[in-house]
């Protein structure tokens, strides 16, 4: 069975391009994990268009699940 792995850097351009911290990276996470997802996966940038490093250090601290 394949395993399912959401990337979040998409909930992270919106939440940076809005500039008011929403939505939530970590709640996305959680909602992921909820639905079925397996494991979450992040492809941080060096321009932080995307994920940011407190995102990366959040989701490491919180997750049960596999993270790439």
């Amino acid at each position: 069975m394949t395993n399912l792995s959401v990337n979040l850097n998409k909930v992270a351009l919106l939440r940076n391009a809005r500039n008011f911290g929403r939505p939530s990276v970590i709640e996305a996470a959680f909602t992921c994990i909820k639905a079925g997802a397996q494991g979450i996966t992040v492809h941080p940038r060096p321009d932080q268009r995307h994920i940011k490093p407190e995102d990366v250090d959040a989701l490491a601290q919180i997750l049960t699940v596999e993270f790439n």
